[in-house]
């Protein structure tokens, strides 16, 4: 346990599962959205897609990456409609 409290001290600590879940669900979508808009030879729904499978690695706050996330989510939305 000490060396749980020595990382924390750090400045590193454990992601929350929210923040995993969002990890997994953004990270799936943005491939979906990647091999739909490479079939479809639509650039923009490609592009948008590798954001969304990268952008939770710059993110570190679990309330950023869903806002983020969703908001990806309506871009992919509307160039996919």
């Amino acid at each position: 346990m000490d060396e749980l409290k020595d990382l924390e001290s750090l400045g590193l600590v454990l992601p929350t599962p929210t923040y995993i879940a969002g990890l997994l669900l953004f990270g799936i979508l943005g491939y979906v959205a990647f091999r739909r808009g490479r079939k479809a030879s639509n650039r923009a729904l490609s592009w948008s897609g590798v954001a969304l499978m990268l952008y939770p690695y710059a993110v570190s706050g679990t309330w950023m990456l869903w806002a983020v996330g969703a908001t990806l989510c309506g871009w992919v939305y509307a160039k996919w409609s």
